[in-house]
């Protein structure tokens, strides 16, 4: 249990929400961080960059990771059940760096079939040692991890910079990027990504204020997506507010100022009309237009205010969700998320659409809702036999979102994986080919597995509940994927399952696969 003091803050969270980063200070020695940099030093320039392989290379770093500020830290925005992602990096910037800027800026890639603004991901960058902006730091830019589009210019360029053990708890699509090291000196930073494995119930950070009080110093304004990801860490849904009262001549100002020539206005007033709810449903076809704007700021404001108004706002949403360019229907899908359970019937309706981003958006907005009311449950578990495979991955996941899952869930799931490990063995090459039409597919190659990657995720998630022998079963054949995260997740799933039978089954896994860290091409015994 973490003490309550190591737990972030109110305003902590606002700043995280906000700005997309936060940065810690660890309590531990130098003596532990120089060790760190020293054995790091040895590997990269005897052994090569271990990629993944960097914690078992260099167990000491795991000291880092179980210090009551980083666990603290991590319960608050991930929940107090967050799993350490088996993908990490060791990023190495040499002295005299000489790529322009030390970078592309850029978002890393993500794991899900679709970037979520509520915070089920994160990352921390580690730096080993004191880390100055000559010694080119990670730069970031706050604010932007709700940005599909890199703003360039229009963003503050942040090094963050601190003593050793400095730790940068960043959002998970927050734009970074390498800066220059114009030092005479190597510079080590360790990249950890960690996931949320249930939608949050309760705060679990130090929460006081049910009040949203947004920082000083935010890049730019948006109250309603804002509001919609505090509400939901805090696991409560919006308290419609009595905005009876707003004058028609308020309204009719606000819905001239949404086809203002000023992105600005626009996107201040389109957050206004979200603040006023049903009161402003009227502007919410005007809202609607929004959705196509060139500025994606105000394209997004537009989107979450449309899902506070209500029927009106929810029924334009579904309009362009199904009717829309693609870049316009997944910006209606955000808006929906916000919208909640009373979006779920039209949704539902969704799921049935002839074109493929539409289901799978559909799919992908019950997920976030994470509701079981009606048929959600049931119409998931159908669409995971969708002809689409975007589809049937958005199912997959969002069935391992549902708050009250049931063994019917558990079920699918643990089939769905078997089935996709029976998928493994065909050519590899021709089953891409078949598919190659959707981009979506011949993405994120990292991940050679897609759907069995997603259902050993969810049953990461939902395993436990109910009669656990299919998801052994299932979970059991997925440690010898030729997929190396559906092998990771898998072998997680089990550890948390913990019945005798996966407890054996890990066990004999272990022994064949355990790796040594002190064994490199220089041991010879």
């Amino acid at each position: 249990m973490i003490e309550s003091n190591y737990l972030l803050t109110d305003e902590q969270m606002m700043q995280f929400i906000t700005k997309g980063y936060l940065v810690l200070r660890n309590e531990l020695p130098n003596q532990l961080h120089q060790s760190i940099m020293n054995q790091i030093n040895h590997v990269m320039h005897n052994e090569g960059n271990p990629g993944n392989n960097i914690l078992p290379r260099v167990p000491d770093i795991q000291q880092l990771f179980d210090t009551p500020t980083v666990k603290g830290a991590l319960s608050s925005v991930l929940g107090p059940d967050y799993y350490m992602h088996p993908h990490r990096h060791c990023h190495y910037n040499q002295p005299g760096n000489e790529t322009p800027g030390g970078g592309q800026w850029h978002k890393d890639g993500y794991w899900s079939s679709m970037r979520s603004h509520r915070p089920w991901w994160a990352m921390i960058f580690y730096y080993t040692h004191d880390i100055t902006e000559d010694l080119g730091p990670t730069a970031i830019m706050p604010g932007t991890q709700y940005y599909e589009k890199f703003i360039d210019e229009q963003g503050e360029t942040l090094l963050p910079t601190g003593k050793a053990g400095t730790m940068v708890l960043v959002h998970f699509d927050l734009w970074h990027r390498a800066s220059l090291n114009v030092s005479p000196l190597d510079r080590y930073m360790l990249k950890f990504q960690f996931l949320r494995l249930r939608a949050p119930e309760i705060p679990t950070w130090n929460h006081q204020s049910k009040e949203m009080i947004v920082p000083e110093g935010t890049p730019a304004t948006h109250l309603n997506l804002w509001q919609d990801v505090w509400d939901w860490l805090r696991g409560e849904r919006l308290i419609k507010q009595d905005n009876n009262s707003t004058s028609e001549k308020r309204l009719l100002s606000l819905q001239i100022n949404l086809e203002s020539e000023d992105p600005t206005v626009r996107g201040r007033s389109a957050d206004e009309l979200g603040q006023l709810g049903a009161a402003a449903s009227s502007c919410a076809p005007s809202l609607g237009n929004l959705l196509n704007d060139p500025v994606e700021t105000t394209a997004l404001n537009a989107a979450y205010a449309l899902g506070h108004l209500e029927t009106q706002g929810i029924n334009t949403l579904i309009s362009h969700l199904t009717e829309g360019s693609t870049l316009i229907a997944e910006r209606a899908a955000y808006g929906l998320q916000a919208a909640g359970d009373e979006a779920i019937p039209e949704l539902l309706r969704v799921m049935k659409h002839a074109d493929e981003k539409r289901r799978a958006l559909a799919a992908f907005v019950l997920g976030m809702i994470g509701s079981s009311a009606g048929e959600v449950t049931s119409t998931l578990i159908s669409s995971l036999q969708d002809e689409s495979e975007w589809v049937r991955r958005n199912a997959v996941e969002a069935l391992g979102m549902i708050k009250n899952a049931d063994e019917s869930i558990v079920l699918a799931l643990a089939k769905v994986l078997k089935d996709s490990l029976r998928s493994e063995t065909n050519d590899a090459s021709d089953s891409n080919n078949q598919t190659a039409k959707t981009s979506y597919v011949v993405s994120q190659r990292y991940i050679t597995n897609k759907i069995g990657y997603t259902a050993a995720l969810s049953l990461l998630r939902t395993g436990h509940v109910g009669d656990v022998r299919e998801a052994v079963s299932s979970l059991a054949e997925a440690l010898h994927s030729q997929d190396r995260y559906v092998r990771a997740y898998a072998a997680e799933a089990l550890t948390h399952l913990r019945t005798a039978e996966a407890v054996d089954i890990l066990i004999r896994y272990y022994r064949s696969s355990r790796w040594c860290p002190d064994t490199s091409k220089t041991s010879t015994f």
